[in-house]
């Protein structure tokens, strides 16, 4: 959507790029901002903002460009999406939904033209960190961005949480999954044992294993792990599905 003025500013209340929370956390350049629009006005613009206070921008004129784009170098840089809302083609909106079907996190800023209150509040509960208004706020937008950064970088530190965990799961043992999956229901050996049918000894060797393995100090550490991994936490054995099924539900109720 073409505007007059894409960007606007108030030197009153404008706060310079070196103290923004986000410039104190990350050095100049090591964050990536996308823009998409179809007007080149508004790209232009926006890249000149964005750069101006140390951020590395990339600009694309519809959804189909920026789908296609190159992968970053590095998978671990922090990134936030500028995208307007009406575009020819693929829309904005349809674009927030691919990336979420695909299973990408990355936060997204929209921007249009237009004061469209039903787009802005399907986009917010699809996840948008927020809906601007052209011409857009200089102060309203750095901020918006600040915010979309921040959350990638907490994505990225919960997806680091999740892929370890699930490496040190992989290293349990089909028994040992089942153990695993009774122990974090709060039963003592004794008990687990009379279910899966063996003596009090092994279940004490298992669940010594268990710990070391999942790098747990404590059982309540290793029920925190649990939580997470949900219903990868399992045994393999059909003969114990009973007790998985129960363990299962226990941890809900956790």
């Amino acid at each position: 959507m073409r505007m007059s003025s894409v960007v606007r500013s108030d030197a009153r209340h404008a706060t310079p790029g070196p103290v923004r929370m986000l410039d104190r956390h990350h050095p100049p350049g090591t964050c990536v901002v996308f823009v998409v629009d179809d007007d080149p006005s508004v790209r232009k613009s926006l890249d000149r903002l964005l750069r101006s206070v140390g951020y590395q921008v990339q600009t694309y004129d519809s959804a189909r460009a920026f789908m296609g784009r190159s992968p970053l170098p590095t998978n671990d840089t922090p990134q936030c999406l500028i995208l307007d809302v009406r575009m020819p083609g693929v829309s904005g909106l349809d674009l927030q939904i691919s990336l979420r079907n695909s299973g990408a996190k990355i936060p997204i800023v929209f921007s249009t033209g237009f004061g469209d209150v039903t787009s802005s509040v399907r986009a917010m509960k699809i996840g948008a960190v927020d809906f601007l208004t052209k011409p857009i706020d200089e102060e309203q937008l750095l901020s918006a961005v600040d915010r979309g950064l921040s959350l990638d970088v907490e994505f990225r530190r919960v997806d680091a949480v999740m892929s370890s965990l699930k490496g040190r799961l992989g290293r349990l043992t089909p028994r040992e999954r089942q153990v695993f999956a009774l122990v974090v229901t709060g039963l003592l050996n004794k008990q687990i044992a009379g279910r899966l049918g063996t003596c009090e000894r092994t279940i004490k060797v298992h669940r010594a294993r268990i710990m070391k393995k999942m790098e747990a100090g404590s059982v309540a550490e290793l029920v925190r792990m649990a939580v997470r991994l949900g219903s990868a936490v399992e045994g393999s054995d059909a003969s114990v599905a009973k007790e998985k099924e129960e363990a299962t539900s226990a941890l809900v109720l956790t």
